[in-house]
């Protein structure tokens, strides 16, 4: 007999089925294999996956969401279906497939990165995304029988370099293949969700804001770690994104900030001792903070630095502090496994590629990552923090995307970075995505994010970064050229037009224009009020706000030709400088006295090399020099002077002190700041001169004419001048506002529209019929997809061999990190001068076209690597290659695999038969060898 309460026969017959049932059903079998219990949002999306329906998994890093990707695959080979798992980097694609080929063996799982195809007609295949869409567009029968595709790091589509290739997939695969797409915390991941399910048809999205490993908040003050979080009673507390906690940042680190702040006014305006300002206590070394964080149990661990040479610096620093990280046995495997992964690597390149110093950090725990370095030495360093035996990864940010290198700890140095263009502040979505890697799941019971203490650290600011959980996805799709030849032979232009409009972009675009309207409404009320308020009873405050502004940009002008002026002539006197000059270096860390060991004249400009009255030999730049540089005296170099000697340093530098002391000098002069004629007197002031410089009678007048109108006598002047600036900002965010509200409408439908007119008046497209020309343009992919074709019509590259045709199509895919990188700009040859000649006037007249379009031109061909990458594919040594042109090894790989892909396109856009098709095999084969073709294949 049983109670009600208890299951009855048939009941827990029904169960035990239901069980039997579950174990063999693909989940299941699936979950078996894991070795842990999956989390309740990884159960939910592989059962939606297993009930057919597409999913969108957003979790934060480090949760498991690879493991519904992993179920896909597994479903896919258990009912006889393919599975392509797609990732936006290669590095990430390696990985994934080394993971796979464990699980399933290497005759199931094939890779296809654009650089290595392996087993590309395997049941499961990883990819680049960008390989898949190009599949698509070509119509591969490799997508014959797919079921599956899972997109790893989804939410790369916000990249506005190769995002849109991600919303080209999602938008063109077929109907019937189920999309399972993994994403990092988005704060719109509802509104994705929404678009996929419009696009792809039945969508689940699940999202979960837990992290398996609970991360705590640190901020370090010198090596001592203060918790950034406490609760009312000062216990510390995890201060979650999102969470209901009553949350304290920790009064300690508010007194702290509030005594820098009296530091930093006590210490404002005086003389440096020696030079050196005054060291704050909170600040520690590198070395020490590595220090701390062993001795806290706190390792491995990840430090972010925003700059590939402060990580470089961070490693040597280290190394001269003594840090020593790892047993005998470690440094042992260590050793083994460098050796190991690096024996491919040419022996003469291994001394040039600083292998031994890399190695010797390594064996020690220490490491660098970031794009400079050769591919082969960060994926060693990856594969050895994974181990554990390396402790401490100095890195920049590119390590927090893709690549699985989970940590015990995350430190971040600063909280402000360099963006290509300005030095911006962390985000609270990088933040997130940075300090994700510390708790590795089934490792640690806890991570640790810490934030060293430095000059103007807000601890309040920090607690926003790390409880605030904005990271929004936005779209930066765009239609190409390429798209649209491959999409208009597809489908036809109108429904073309139709299927773009179904893009991301547009649904985000449609969704903003409400909130958008709202907001120029209260714009048209607040400027009628400004518009009152400037008002004036004396006249016309409206032409005497004109004036105002005609006299500012005038003298800011005016300002600006005289800074260029003494530019220019600090530029002529560096250039002007001998072996064993005297200077002084007014302004900068390096300030001070210095004599001239070699002037150092190059295409860029003068970058004199210095020893310094403190014994360091320094490279100058005209940064350094404000005005023109004054040569006090001159002291006699040896011959022979060798900058790495000690002895020669200090008695070059005594002498340079004896010098300066025979001509009275001691003190570094002031730099001299031009006075009256750089806008002197402001807008009010008489500033009568003598009109030398061309603008300055006309400012003169125009001063005259402001002070003679009615409004000059107004009490109230400078009260309805603030009002009429208030005004001219708000008028100035009104009309981009207008301007924004009016482009979103059909905004992708227009710019294709564009994009077809462009294509059409070039001869590309015919109406809805792709020409010979157009067909060409299928097959490129590059951002300047079009200039390629172009040069391809006209014929321009057809008359070189290999090596100067790599060092032509470089210039269409280099693009400098900074203004003046790749250091020798000359191109090679009569030939190659005037073929890339050709390419810039390709350029120039295309540029035309686009702009009569309204269209954003394509960027202007770069020839900053055309040297470097013509010596390599003559054959010359890595040695002589990277010290001619300044590279660092990895930018040198880098723009080469890049130069390589689009060789690769160029190759099977030409013709068959043609010099230019050899031409093409020719440069493939001279710049794919040594480190180059190690990194392609590796």
């Amino acid at each position: 007999m049983h109670t009600s309460a208890d299951p009855s026969p048939a009941e827990r017959f029904a169960a035990a089925r239901r069980r039997r049932e579950e174990a063999v059903s693909p989940l299941g079998q699936f979950v078996a294999t894991l070795g842990f219990e999956p989390d309740p949002f990884q159960v939910e999306a592989m059962e939606a996956v297993a009930a057919g329906h597409g999913v969108l998994v957003a979790a934060p890093t480090g949760a498991g969401k690879t493991a519904v990707g992993e179920f896909a695959v597994h479903l896919a080979l258990a009912t006889g279906r393919k599975a392509f798992y797609t990732t936006p980097i290669k590095a990430l694609s390696n990985q994934k497939y080394n993971d796979l080929v464990a699980v399933h063996g290497a005759a199931a799982v094939g890779l296809l990165t654009g650089d290595v195809s392996v087993n590309g007609e395997a049941p499961v295949v990883v990819m680049t995304t960008e390989v898949l869409r190009n599949m698509i567009y070509a119509g591969s029968r490799t997508l014959d029988g797919l079921g599956f595709v899972v997109m790893d790091e989804v939410h790369y589509l916000a990249d506005r370099f190769r995002g849109a290739v991600w919303e080209e997939v999602i938008i063109h695969l077929a109907d019937d293949v189920q999309l399972v797409s993994l994403s990092a915390t988005v704060s719109n991941a509802e509104e994705f969700g929404e678009w996929l399910a419009t696009v792809r048809g039945d969508t689940r999205v699940v999202v979960s804001e837990h992290r398996p490993v609970p991360l705590w908040q640190h901020v370090m003050v010198g090596t001592r770690l203060h918790d950034l979080f406490v609760d009312p009673h000062g216990e510390p507390v995890l201060g979650l994104p999102g969470s209901d906690t009553d949350l304290t940042v920790n009064p300690e680190l508010v007194v702290l900030a509030r005594e820098d702040s009296r530091f930093d006014r006590r210490h404002r305006g005086r003389p440096r001792r020696g030079g050196a300002r005054p060291r704050r206590r909170g600040t520690a070394s590198r070395a020490a903070v590595v220090e701390a964080l062993d001795a806290d149990g706190l390792l491995p661990a990840i430090h972010f630095i925003f700059s590939r040479n402060g990580c470089d610096a961070a490693v040597q620093q280290c190394l001269a502090w003594g840090v020593r990280l790892t047993s005998p046995e470690e440094r042992r495997e260590i050793r083994a496994l460098a050796e190991e992964r690096t024996s491919a690597l040419p022996d003469a390149d291994l001394g040039v590629l600083g292998w031994a110093e890399w190695v010797e950090a390594l064996e020690r725990g220490l490491a660098a990552h970031h794009a400079g370095m050769l591919p082969v030495f960060k994926e060693t360093v990856e594969e050895l923090f994974r181990r554990g035996l390396v402790k401490v990864v100095f890195a920049t940010e590119t390590l927090a995307l893709g690549v699985n290198m989970p940590a015990r700890s995350v430190v971040l140095e600063k909280l402000v970075k360099w963006n290509g263009e300005a030095h911006v502040d962390v985000t609270p979505g990088e933040y997130t995505q940075l300090t994700g890697r510390a708790g590795r799941r089934g490792i640690d019971v806890e991570g640790h994010a810490v934030v060293l203490w430095h000059d103007g650290l807000d601890p309040d600011h920090v607690a926003g970064l790390a409880s605030t959980r904005t990271y929004p996805l936005r779209s930066s799709f765009a239609p190409t050229y390429s798209m649209a030849v491959n999409l208009v032979e597809q489908v036809g232009r109108e429904d073309a037009r139709r299927v773009l409009e179904t893009s991301f972009a547009q649904f985000q675009a449609d969704r903003g224009v409400v909130g958008l309207a709202k907001q120029l409404r209260k714009q048209e009320e607040a400027l009628t009020g400004y518009t009152e308020a400037m008002a004036c009873h004396l006249g016309d405050f409206e032409a005497y706000h004109r004036l105002r502004r005609r006299v500012s940009a005038l003298e800011k002008d005016l300002s600006r030709r005289a800074s260029a002026d003494r530019r220019a002539d600090a530029r002529a006197t560096l250039e002007r400088l001998r072996r064993g000059d005297v200077i002084s270096v007014p302004v900068g860390r390096r300030r001070g006295w210095a004599v001239v060991l070699d002037p150092g004249l190059t295409t860029q400009g003068p970058r004199p090399t210095v020893l310094t009255d403190e014994r360091q030999v320094r490279r100058l730049d005209a940064v350094q020099f404000p005005s023109a540089v004054d040569v006090v005296t001159t002291v006699r170099v040896p011959k022979h002077f060798e900058p790495h000697d000690p002895q020669a340093r200090r008695d070059l530098a005594s002498s340079l002190r004896n010098a300066l002391a025979q001509v009275g000098g001691g003190a570094v002069p002031v730099p001299s700041r031009a006075r009256g004629r750089d806008g002197a007197g402001g807008a009010d002031g008489d500033g009568e001169g003598g009109g030398e410089r061309p603008g300055e009678l006309e400012l003169l007048r125009l001063r005259r004419e402001l002070r003679a109108h009615p409004c000059h006598g107004c009490a109230e002047r400078e009260s309805h001048a603030r009002w009429a600036e208030r005004r001219d900002e708000l008028q100035q965010r009104h009309r981009e506002l207008q301007r924004r509200i009016e482009g979103r409408t059909a905004v992708i439908a227009r710019t294709f529209d564009r994009v077809c007119d462009v294509l059409e008046e070039l001869g590309y497209l015919d109406g809805d019929t792709v020409t010979p020309a157009g067909q060409a343009l299928q097959r490129i992919y590059t951002a300047s997809d079009l200039l390629v074709a172009e040069c391809l019509r006209a014929g321009v590259w057809d008359d070189l061999d290999g090596p100067s045709l790599a060092a032509v199509v470089s210039t269409l895919v280099f693009e400098a990190r900074r203004e003046g990188e790749g250091v020798d700009p000359r191109l090679p040859g009569r030939g190659t001068a005037e073929a890339w000649a050709a390419t810039v006037r390709l350029w120039s007249a295309l540029s035309d076209v686009e702009s009569r379009h309204r269209l954003p031109p394509i960027r202007e061909p770069d020839a900053g690597f055309a040297a470097a990458v013509h010596r390599w594919a003559q054959g010359r040594p890595l040695e002589t290659v990277l010290r001619e042109n300044d590279l660092s090894p990895g930018d040198f790989v880098r723009w080469c695999r890049q130069t390589v892909d689009l060789l690769d396109q160029v190759h099977e856009a030409a013709p068959r038969g043609t010099d230019l098709r050899a031409a093409a095999a020719d440069a493939l084969g001279a710049v794919r060898r040594g480190v180059v073709e190690y990194s392609l294949s590796g």
